[in-house]
């Protein structure tokens, strides 16, 4: 007889399972436009939450015989008109425009979310009536809508907040609108019907999560526009009242002294130019992510 010779198998090399988050992030990671704009983002959250341990001297501090006072090395920026280190203003408003741009962006957010769910789901009455009011808040720019809800409200950091959140509102909503308008057809979302789940179970498991991912990255792009449109209502007189740093209202006093020390106003142009810019590029980083349409 002859043996039959065995055969050895060799061994398979385990599958390498991928998770959705990890895959997610390594998609994000080959953005380097994404990536310099999540360092700066970070670095600008850094700045505002450590700004009393940064900023070299008290943002409100006065000397009026050292008014407009060029850059030196103490005074890295120079004083403004009333003396005070214009680097440490800049630094302190951080917070501000961070506040405003995230907080307004959140509230106006949720609040659009809802309204754009709600009128979408159930259709109707509810879709008419609901979806002609934000059409009527659409009509209006931003800043002008800002301008009529702080005449109404007056000014201060919380009021500021309500002002551009409601012009964040009508944004939200026609994204959740037309989304919910898509998701309540499909065939999940019909089975949850016929196995007689609640409609608020069904908003919840299956319509918020289907179009959470659109409204981040659109979040962080209107936090970008949120925080400029808190500038231009600074730089108009109708933000965060003085002597609070503002860049908008800093920007304002200095194109008094543009031909003499542009470094009032530029140097505060420059932190909000960062700060937009940086927020913009993280909002692309995560469309390309997150959004399955961007063909990335």
């Amino acid at each position: 007889m002859t043996a039959t010779p065995s055969v050895t198998m060799a061994p398979t090399a385990p599958i390498a399972v991928i998770s959705e988050r990890r895959r997610a992030w390594r998609a994000f990671a080959r953005n380097r436009s994404a990536v310099v704009g999540l360092m700066l983002v970070i670095l600008i959250i850094l700045v505002a939450v450590f700004a009393p341990v940064l900023a070299p001297h008290n943002p409100l501090t006065q000397s009026v015989p050292n008014r407009l006072e060029g850059p030196s090395r103490d005074y890295l920026l120079g004083r403004d008109a009333y003396g005070r280190d214009v680097l440490s203003r800049i630094i302190y408003g951080t917070r501000i425009a961070l506040q405003v741009g995230i907080f307004s962006v959140l509230l106006g957010g949720f609040a659009g979310t809802a309204i754009g769910v709600v009128a979408g789901y159930f259709g109707g009455k509810t879709e008419a009536v609901l979806m002609r009011l934000v059409d009527v808040l659409l009509a209006f720019p931003d800043l002008i809508m800002g301008l009529l809800v702080m005449a109404v409200l007056g000014p201060g950091l919380g009021k500021l907040i309500l002002a551009i959140a409601f012009t964040m509102i009508p944004r939200f909503a026609r994204i959740a609108y037309g989304q919910t308008l898509v998701l309540k057809e499909r065939e999940f979302v019909e089975a949850s019907h016929a196995l007689g789940q609640r409609t608020g179970v069904i908003l919840y498991r299956h319509i918020a999560p289907n179009i959470a991912g659109e409204l981040v990255v659109l979040a962080s792009l209107w936090t970008a526009s949120a925080i400029r449109l808190e500038a231009s209502l600074s730089f108009i007189g109708l933000g965060v009242p003085p002597p609070t740093p503002t860049w908008g209202q800093m920007i304002r006093e200095g194109t008094v002294y543009l031909s003499s020390l542009p470094l009032l106003s530029l140097a505060p142009g420059v932190a909000l130019l960062l700060t937009v810019f940086a927020f913009n590029l993280v909002g692309d980083g995560l469309r390309d992510v997150l959004d399955p349409r961007s063909g990335k």
